[in-house]
């Protein structure tokens, strides 16, 4: 993909690891075949942790298990789990890009013994690795970039992968979104969105999550002004910033009637129907976040910033004792 700057600026670190997304999703699902009885079992209670891009993508993974019926599922952030339920758990899943985030690593400590965990990195030989039952390593997903994108999307795509194995999803299958993510690392973005002021993205159910990882790739790489809230919320309130110049961007299904509110206002709906042109179908919504994720760097590059240094951030969060 070219830089969003315009020819003669190299594309970005960020840039360039986010347009690998198809190739990284195909093979995550591969890879989850061979993972097997380590992955959360049909009918298994389970929680979900971790921090930032990696709540968010547990936030995905559980609605999404639970609207197939594979079991109850919960999303924390790490820092928030409640230890006092821990036996209450089957199984505790983790992820981590840098297998080092401090917060993850104390959560599998105080499960030890106390349940069966699974931990998501990219790193084989992490810190990660000493304290989880099992560990998934997504190597090919690794990224050098601070700001997440193909690693959280990929963990996302294994954990999919696992969950059709017990059975039909809500969702596309992993395979399709494939298709659909190598249509949205190339499509054109409407010129309305980038040059929009404001940015509120929606999801329904696990598109929630998505909505979530999407406002703060924009907040991150850009430091631009993003919300985001359940779809059906939106008008509860969050629609009063929404007017000329700002936009309502809805990752899945468009709930009845709220294209006429976002009209009524004044304001730019992007919704699964916008995102179907020049593909003739409705993207899966985790590839329409890479959409999210191609304005992200743009905006950024649009204001002179560098997306592969956001402003206070590092790759890892690593606190002092």
């Amino acid at each position: 993909m070219p830089s969003a700057a315009g020819a003669g600026r190299p594309a970005s670190r960020t840039a360039a690891e986010l347009v690998t997304q198809p190739a990284c999703w195909r093979r995550a699902a591969e890879e989850a075949e061979g993972f097997g009885a380590a992955l959360p079992q049909r009918g298994e209670r389970v929680a979900v942790g971790g921090c930032g891009t990696s709540w968010f993508m547990a936030q995905a993974y559980a609605t999404l298990r639970e609207a197939a019926g594979q079991g109850e599922t919960d999303a924390f952030a790490a820092s928030e789990f409640p230890g006092a339920r821990a036996e209450s758990y089957d199984r505790v899943v983790t992820l981590s890009r840098s297998g080092t985030t401090t917060e993850v690593l104390e959560l599998l400590e105080t499960l030890r013994d106390r349940t069966r965990t699974v931990a998501l990195t990219a790193d084989p030989g992490a810190p990660v690795r000493e304290v989880a039952d099992h560990v998934a390593a997504l190597e090919h997903a690794d990224e050098e970039s601070v700001v997440q994108t193909r690693f959280a999307t990929s963990a996302l795509a294994f954990l999919r992968a696992g969950l059709e194995q017990h059975g039909p999803l809500p969702a596309k299958p992993v395979a399709e979104a494939v298709v659909d993510a190598e249509l949205a690392v190339s499509a054109p973005l409407p010129r309305t969105v980038l040059d929009a002021e404001q940015w509120t993205f929606l999801g329904r159910g696990w598109t929630y999550g998505l909505a979530l990882e999407a406002a703060l790739k924009l907040r991150e790489a850009a430091g631009v002004w993003t919300e985001a809230y359940p779809a059906m919320e939106y008008r509860h309130g969050p629609i009063a910033v929404t007017g000329p110049g700002r936009v309502a961007w809805v990752l899945g299904p468009l709930p009845k009637g709220l294209a006429g509110e976002v009209d009524r206002v004044g304001g730019t709906l992007i919704a699964d129907s916008e995102a179907a042109r020049g593909g003739g179908r409705a993207l899966d919504p985790m590839a329409d976040l890479i959409r999210a994720q191609r304005l992200a760097v743009a905006l950024a590059e649009s204001r002179g910033l560098d997306p592969d240094r956001p402003r206070g951030l590092t790759r890892s969060v690593i606190l002092d004792p």
